[in-house]
């Protein structure tokens, strides 16, 4: 029997993608960097197409490969674009996460989760239409993915505010839900306002009006 060589595994058998036209040619790439460029092909043409309007041929003649190799990584679109949401949802969390333990001041916290937001409605890649106003919101595995990240968010800030004030668990829930709905709705809001108010004046606005909220629960000794 025959050993498998080093050339054998490389690149998980991924097949050569075919000449190109005009010269240009997907080679052989690493797994997990093929997987990166055909999640970010996917996520140019559902921001540009929403998910009903894409179609898989375009999303790899965006990414330079052969439909073959598309779905040798993706099955199918729902795959592609649940992978995709995936990785948006865990960049997401991370950068909700991160600015509210930026910090042990907790008027500082607020103030960071707000501007965290409102920066990342304003980002360039438009990732938030993926997460917040995609055509297939109310696909049960794209809502409950959506549930995961509210509640995971939301419960990390009614932790801060349980350990601070000593408020039962529950209404400290309550309260986390309230500010993390507070920073999406009025961000998305403020998107639609098409640049006519600063981000920054914009997401201090709105720190104001929650801090000035919570604010109101002392901590306790």
């Amino acid at each position: 029997m025959a050993h498998e060589t080093r050339a054998d595994r490389a690149s998980d058998a991924e097949p050569p993608a075919p000449q190109r036209s005009g010269g240009q040619r997907s080679g052989r790439l690493p797994r997990d960097e093929r997987r990166a460029q055909l999640l970010a092909a996917a996520h140019e043409v559902f921001v540009a197409n929403g998910y009903h309007g894409a179609a898989m041929d375009e999303i790899a003649e965006t990414a330079h490969v052969s439909k073959p190799v598309l779905y040798q990584h993706f099955p199918s679109k729902r795959e592609l674009y649940l992978a995709l949401l995936d990785s948006h949802l865990t960049s997401l969390t991370e950068l909700m996460l991160g600015a509210l333990n930026s910090t042990s001041d907790n008027d500082e916290r607020v103030q960071a989760v707000m501007r965290a937001y409102f920066r990342y409605i304003a980002s360039e890649d438009q990732a938030h239409r993926l997460v917040f106003e995609s055509d297939l919101i109310n696909d049960p595995d794209v809502s409950s993915r959506l549930e995961t990240f509210n509640k995971t968010f939301a419960d990390a800030v009614a932790h801060v505010i349980a350990e601070d004030t000593k408020l039962p668990h529950l209404e400290a829930q309550l309260l986390g839900r309230g500010l993390a709905g507070m920073a999406q709705v009025s961000a998305r809001y403020w998107l639609e306002t098409d640049g006519n108010l600063d981000l920054d004046v914009a997401s201090d606005l709105i720190y104001r009006l929650a801090w000035r909220g919570i604010s109101r629960f002392p901590k306790e000794s």
